[in-house]
């Protein structure tokens, strides 16, 4: 099979060539991981849309990659280290970690680009990237310095997500918040026994002055009591209002902490009254700058308890502090009560640790006004969301936006491009002195600047941290093509408008932070963003590795023994709890492996999904579904290049005039197809287009068409037009069918005779798409709703024929309407339709003509009715008895849904139904019976000759 990506480079050579232009970027996935079936969908979206468009002429960019994964890569490298050489991160200098990190890249990185390959992916290969790339840490240091001179980034000291285990800030959508219906033990990294969670304790804190009064406060925290700074309650709570104002005693410390009030406690949860740690609580956080509280950092970056709980607690693991606080809280008598109590616990989705909320200097990019604009561009229809229903949750993620918190405490990443000017502070203020510059030269400079300072004389430190890996990741597009160089790629595919302002920029980092968790795919820059579904499994349930239901999509492509499945979740890096979870799922999912479906198989039936509306529930059983549908496609094409023979001569598509109606009706039903086709490609509603291919192969095609025309092929002299049709459908429908399934569509249609002239495209995947327009003048609407009356006919000899159990015998068959043109309808397809109904001759009935006696009768409307011979092809008298049996199965089936009374309005829908459906089969049965019973009645027995 030819390389797409050379054969784009030879398109603007093509005939059908636009001078458009279409772009999209791959979503870069991690090089840690693997592609599951989820990144399947989108790279089977988006290859049908890049084939298609390619197809249609335009000039076609799509950038593969992948997101170096601050993280997870850092992990994954630190284990390696560890169990190859017993060695941890920090016995190592920060330049020697990272080359090990680049080794294991090099070696383990490549298994995504093979993934792709096996999908079909027809990507710009040699234009791959890595978002570690010399030219994409150009592009991040040049948006953060851009992003800051523009006072949109900014360092600040902050509460922030922290993953104790990795001992780094997190995002929002790193943070997984669990909820607890109740008392939950978990395990937690690093703590040497469960922990429970979804607990309330109760607390006394006495009233300083009243040795007998006391407020009870409620927390799920208790380990954070030595942050605690004050003690709030309603204002309108009439239980505490004698309080305001007074002081509380510490039930640890002893020291004096005010009772205030604050509108935003809730009075009705807990005991009414909550103690206000601002240092490790976003809530307590914005509390305590509404009264100007200092927080109090008890909890350390490894989540150990700090020197300001005392020598009893400092250095105690988190959870361990929480049973010596709760034991000394008990021997004080300040313990008031524990009860179980509903809440949601955050949970880093790295690591499976807790998250604190720390206070910690770090790096943040403005969002709120950013986020307005954000909204107002799909508001205004700048920005197209697709399906729109998306617009509600764009609107409202913008709306309750924060600043992004980009510092991230790794090795492995983009270093932050800020220095710290070492003793120096910013004029008139005692915080730090940081400066930010694309080199150090630069930071020197700016530093001087500031200081007054000779640059020489400035000792200026680096900030050790790197930057979120989703700061670089939204780079990827423009990175991908030179920017911050204005190449010719970027002006080719990218208006430069897009690119000059760090808000710009901004404005679509924060539209790919909202898509987070949803699959994004499209045309970038902004003009239509389409979102598709989250893939499940058949039962519904997300993919996770946890549940063994996470699918390599290779493994659906080649197939796999259960064995071999087994054997992966072994390697993997589950605890083994999951690890026996996991394996007894895929014991029960797949007790036979997975059967070979194939790539073609396995993209189709991914975009036959309705992937605009909502989760798609995908089973093996449907890939395979799929797969015979391809086995179908190969079989029909085996026919038709039989029939062309060696010597045929393809005749141009324009000149194709047919003769015959049932040629006219498969060209019109090629054409309609064509037009569902490209309706679907427009609206980038892909299940549009499957169903209309399986339609039309399927069913127009291999069920009607080459059905009906068999006989045809066989006459002597064989029709000149039947071939060229059947050419025609071939290449055209093969030509449709390429977006989706381009390895059968290219093996096939390669084997087509070549048109005259030499002027084939070399490859299916830039041979012209069909269009309504190349088609339509083929297109007979008219025509294909007259063939419909005939493919109801042809439905009614079927059934009468499966009434009468006629297997082997082809009977005669004719036709009668009272209506002129239904007449003139069957009469134009009365070969087909006795080829197709499986019986003999088929003639018409004049109308008013009584019928042949003996023969049986079925209505086919108002004005028609259709008479079968069946003297001498059936035995009444044993055809009979075996009605009988069948009327005796379905009364049966009858009584019990009589009897049966549903509860729910659906299912009573659905035995209305199966009883309409059950009282036309007994109709049907009590018919031929009586009809079988006058047969017998006319013809004599062997006894009374």
């Amino acid at each position: 099979m030819k390389s797409p990506r050379n054969l784009v480079k030879r398109k603007t050579k093509l005939p059908q060539a636009t001078g458009e232009t279409f772009s999209m970027c791959i979503p870069p996935p991690n090089v840690t991981g693997s592609l599951h079936i989820g990144h399947a969908l989108t790279v089977a979206i988006q290859d049908a849309l890049v084939r298609w468009h390619r197809m249609c002429g335009d000039q076609v960019l799509w950038v593969p990659g992948s997101d170096h994964a601050g993280i997870a890569t850092q992990a994954v490298v630190e284990k390696r280290l560890w169990k190859e050489r017993g060695v941890r991160r920090h016995e190592l200098s920060r330049e020697e970690f990272l080359r090990e990190v680049w080794k294991w890249k090099e070696e383990k990185g490549g298994e995504i680009s093979e993934q792709l390959q096996a999908l079909g992916a027809s990507l710009d290969w040699d234009r791959e990237c890595f978002t570690m790339d010399a030219g994409s840490s150009v592009a991040v240091t040049e948006a953060f310095v851009r992003l800051y001179e523009a006072g949109l980034l900014y360092r600040s000291q902050q509460l922030v997500n922290w993953s104790c285990t990795l001992r780094s800030a997190i995002s929002d959508i790193e943070v997984e918040n669990r909820p607890l219906p109740g008392r939950t033990e978990l395990r937690l990294p690093g703590c040497p026994t469960p922990v429970s969670f979804g607990l309330l304790v109760s607390v006394a804190f006495p009233v300083d002055g009243e040795p007998d009064a006391e407020v009870v406060v409620g927390t799920t925290r208790p380990e954070t009591l030595p942050g605690d700074v004050a003690v709030a309650v309603h204002p309108d709570d009439s239980r505490h209002a004698h309080l305001h104002g007074r002081q509380l005693r510490h039930p640890l410390t002893g020291q004096l902490l005010p009772l205030i009030t604050d509108s935003a406690v809730q009075p009705h949860v807990g005991t009414g009254a909550v103690k206000v740690t601002p240092a490790h609580s976003p809530a307590d956080a914005e509390l305590g700058a509404r009264h100007g509280l200092s927080p109090l950092s008890v909890i350390a970056e490894d989540g150990t308890m700090t020197s300001l709980c005392g020598d009893w607690l400092q250095g105690l693991h988190r959870f361990v502090a929480r049973e010596k606080i709760m034991s000394a809280l008990t021997e004080r008598g300040l313990f008031r009560g524990l009860q179980n109590h509903p809440m949601v616990l955050p949970i880093c989705s790295r690591s499976g640790d807790v998250v604190e909320y720390l206070l910690k200097s770090q790096w943040f990019v403005r969002c709120q006004e950013l986020g307005a604009r954000a909204a107002q561009a799909v508001e205004s229809g700048a920005l197209e969301l697709s399906p729109s229903f998306h617009q509600k949750n764009w609107q409202h993620w913008f709306s309750h936006i924060g600043d992004w918190c980009v510092s991230r405490q790794l090795w492995w990443g983009h270093r932050i491009p800020a220095y710290l000017v070492v003793e120096e502070h910013t004029k008139g203020d005692k915080e730090d002195c940081w400066v930010v510059g694309r080199t150090e030269a630069e930071a020197r400079r700016i530093a001087a600047e500031l200081t007054g300072k000779p640059g020489a004389e400035l000792t200026l430190q680096r900030d050790p941290d790197v930057l979120d890996t989703w700061f670089s990741s939204a780079l990827f597009p423009f990175a991908a093509l030179g920017w911050p160089q204005e190449t010719p790629d970027l002006a080719r595919f990218y208006p430069l408008s897009l690119l000059e302002t760090g808000s710009d920029l901004l404005l679509f980092w924060v539209g790919r932070m909202v898509m987070l968790g949803t699959q994004l795919t499209g045309q970038l820059p902004f003009s239509k963003v389409l979102l598709h579904s989250m893939v499940r499994d058949r039962q519904g349930r997300k993919m996770s590795k946890s549940l063994g239901n996470v699918l390599d999509p290779r493994d659906i492509i080649s197939g796999v023994e259960l064995q071999v499945l087994q054997a992966k979740l072994r390697d993997g890096n589950l605890d083994a709890t999951e690890l026996v979870t996991a394996a007894a799922a895929q014991r029960k999912d797949f007790p036979h492996g997975i059967p070979e479906c194939g790539t073609d198989a396995l993209r189709f039936a991914l975009c036959s999904h309705g992937a605009l509306g909502g989760d798609l529930h995908l089973s093996v059983s449907e890939v395979l579904s799929s797969r015979h549908f391809c086995n179908k496609i190969w079989n029909a094409l085996r026919f038709i290049l039989n029939a062309l023979g060696e010597r045929f001569i393809p005749q141009p598509a324009e000149e194709l005039v047919p003769s015959s109606p049932m040629d006219a009706w498969v060209l019109s039903r090629l054409a309609h197809t064509a037009q569902e086709c490209e309706r679907g490609f427009l609206a980038r509603e892909l299940s549009l287009i499957t169903h209309a291919l399986h339609h039309f192969w399927l069913h127009s095609l291999c069920d009607v068409y080459l059905e009906a025309v068999k006989p045809v092929l066989s006459h002597s002299p064989r029709p000149p037009d039947p071939p060229q049709v059947l050419f025609s459908c071939a290449d055209a429908g093969l030509r449709l069918l390429a977006p989706l399934m381009p390895f059968l569509a290219e093996e096939l249609w390669q084997r087509l005779p070549p048109r005259p002239g030499g002027n084939s495209a070399p490859s299916i995947s830039v041979a012209p798409y069909p269009t309504a327009r190349s088609l339509g003048h083929w297109h007979q609407p008219e025509l294909e709703q007259r063939f419909s009356r005939v493919q109801e006919a042809v439905q009614a000899l079927r059934a009468l024929r499966a009434t009468y159990q006629l297997t082997k015998a082809r009977p005669r068959v004719l036709l009668q309407s009272s209506e002129p043109g239904e007449q003139g309808i069957f009469e134009a397809f009365l070969e087909p339709l006795g080829t197709l109904g499986h019986c003999g001759a088929v003639g018409l009935l004049p109308p008013g003509v009584a019928a042949p006696s003996g023969w049986a009768q079925a209505p086919l409307s108002d004005t028609a009715q259709m008479y079968m011979e069946l003297q001498g092809l059936v035995d009444p008298q044993t055809h009979l008895s075996l009605l009988a049996a069948r009327r005796h199965k379905l009364q049966k089936q009858l009584d019990g849904l009589m009897a049966w009374t549903p509860s729910e309005e659906e299912a009573e829908t659905k035995r209305q139904q199966r009883l309409s459906s059950l009282q036309l089969e007994l109709s049907k049965l009590d018919k031929a019976a009586s009809h079988l019973q006058q047969l017998m009645d006319a013809c004599p027995s062997a006894g009374e000759l």
